[in-house]
């Protein structure tokens, strides 16, 4: 092994590390009460910053809202969140969010994003399978700004509707197509 391919090595290693640290203890913080209030400070925040997100919650059949998500990597990555299923203000069930990557990618970052279930297919789908992934199965739209001005209630079409937020830390964009969304016991 050439010196350079050890020192990439023990970057990665390190990074990893400290991606499992920080995603094991993010992971097992998490409590109902926690996931609660935090998923309703993001429901705030996001409305404040994106009116028309509340518009669509008011037409969703439910929402699945992460609030805090955590991506690390070094050509290998993951990400990992918890997160709850409303069903109006009633919380139907909690879920993870995990993500693997691999490719041109180094850093960390944290994040949130809330996908609204538009159609009965689209809740029955996460509803009932063993893990959605995003990008098979119910078509998803990832809403940033550009789309959100062109969207009004007249023109959703799509089973679901996603928004990302509250984007920090090193890494560039943010992409939550490939993500499995699976049920989880609180």
């Amino acid at each position: 092994m050439t010196q350079s391919m050890r020192f990439f090595l023990s970057i990665f290693l390190a990074t990893a590390s400290l991606a499992s640290a920080s995603l094991l203890n993010n992971a097992s913080a998490a409590t109902a009460e926690d996931l609660n209030a935090s998923s309703r400070q993001a429901l705030q925040n996001l409305y404040k910053a994106t009116p028309f997100a509340e518009t669509l919650s008011h037409k969703a059949k439910a929402v699945l809202v992460f609030p805090n998500i955590i991506k690390a990597g070094l050509v290998f990555g993951g990400s990992y969140g918890e997160g709850e299923l409303l069903k109006g203000t009633k919380v139907a069930g909690y879920y993870n969010s995990v993500t693997g990557s691999w490719g041109l990618q180094a850093g960390a970052q944290s994040y949130g994003y809330v996908v609204f279930l538009m159609t009965d297919k689209a809740l029955k789908y996460v509803s009932e399978t063993k893990g959605w992934e995003i990008g098979v199965g119910p078509t998803v739209v990832v809403v940033d700004e550009g789309i959100s001005k062109n969207l009004s209630s007249s023109t959703l079409k799509d089973d679901a509707y996603a928004f990302i937020f509250d984007q920090q830390g090193l890494m560039a964009g943010v992409s939550i197509e490939g993500t499995k969304i699976s049920l989880i016991k609180r």
